[in-house]
């Protein structure tokens, strides 16, 4: 999945620069707010595009001793500068175009040639798109969640902010579409400005949604309560438990995450399992006095500590296996 979203990630940058370079070629020979919009648009989704695909490369970073549990929270890091840069390259200055065309409308020039280059960048623009939705897709079915509970809670920002990006681009390509085809019937370039101003709101409601929800994960957000679930089903269900407390989840990056949870072990069980691998009689034939009972109880002791790190080490193997993207499992005995 991770895979995925990094392929949607590079094949935004290269359709969205085209695109731009295109809606710019339409700017300078139309005039058009709404075209200038659009790219601008483009060209801020190139930048945070760009800013993504740092992100993947430094959260593969391996883990050091100044980050034991890896780089992978980068992602999240860059994916904010980039809904930040949404926010005021792309929402501010497409605004601030718009307004500024709305009280002082002029000509748009060329009309036919700019809607046909938005009918040209909105086929790019979905090719992306539905890479980007593929993605995110395939994220959520691994993550046992709906596409919208994906988008929300889920660990892979780089899929969700191209599909987000992706998809407010189409959706301006049709607003630019409408309000140019109303200034071409019309005769009417407020119809243009207009379609500037609802572009501009539109980043924005996408900057505001990729801020709020990569600062969720920034802070520390929790594993899914499915995945939740099942782990602390199968802890509970092993012979050796008797109880699972303070369990704590925490999303480290795309497919990655930490388990954390305090266990009650059955002494019993653990001596059972401990006993069945030893001669029994053999032992009980070399106690003959109170110092060798006395010096096998000590050395039991000891042997039941080791078996109950065993017991830990196949129970820390027991929850990746439930949940793959559990890559770091930390089990205490209450």
């Amino acid at each position: 999945m991770a895979g995925g979203s990094t392929k949607a990630v590079y094949a935004a940058i290269g359709a969205n620069s085209v695109v731009a370079v295109l809606k710019f070629i339409g700017f300078g020979l139309t005039g058009s707010g709404a075209m200038l919009s659009e790219g601008i648009h483009s060209i801020a989704d190139v930048s945070n595009q760009l800013l993504l695909a740092v992100g993947i490369n430094r959260a593969e970073r391996a883990p050091d001793a100044d980050h034991p549990y890896g780089y992978g929270r980068d992602k999240f890091v860059f994916a904010m500068i980039s809904a930040v840069g949404i926010f005021w390259f792309g929402c501010g200055v497409t605004l601030y175009h718009g307004i500024t065309s709305l009280m002082h409308p002029h000509p748009v020039e060329s009309l036919e040639l700019a809607l046909g280059i938005l009918v040209v960048s909105g086929l790019i623009e979905s090719v992306t798109l539905w890479m980007a939705w593929v993605a995110v897709r395939d994220g959520a079915k691994k993550a046992a969640m709906t596409v919208g509970e994906f988008m929300v809670k889920g660990s892979d920002p780089m899929g969700v902010a191209v599909l987000l990006e992706d998809g407010a681009a189409v959706l301006g390509i049709v607003i630019a579409l409408v309000t140019l085809g109303l200034s071409l019937v019309t005769g009417n370039p407020v119809f243009d400005a207009i379609g500037s101003i609802l572009i501009g709101v539109l980043l924005g409601l996408v900057a505001i949604f990729l801020v709020v929800k990569n600062r969720t994960v920034l802070l520390g957000q929790s594993m899914s309560a499915e995945n939740t679930s099942r782990v602390v089903s199968a802890l509970s269900g092993d012979p050796v438990v008797e109880a699972v407390h303070d369990v704590k989840t925490t999303v480290l990056g795309t497919d990655q995450a930490r388990f954390k949870a305090e266990i009650q072990f059955d002494g019993e069980a653990v001596a059972r399992r401990f006993l069945i691998t030893q001669d029994l009689e053999g032992i009980w034939d070399r106690i003959n006095s109170e110092e060798e009972l006395r010096t096998f109880l000590i050395e039991y002791g000891d042997h039941i500590v080791e078996a109950l790190g065993d017991e830990i080490d196949r129970l820390e193997s027991k929850v990746r296996k439930v949940v793959p993207e559990i890559q770091h499992v930390d089990l205490e005995a209450e």
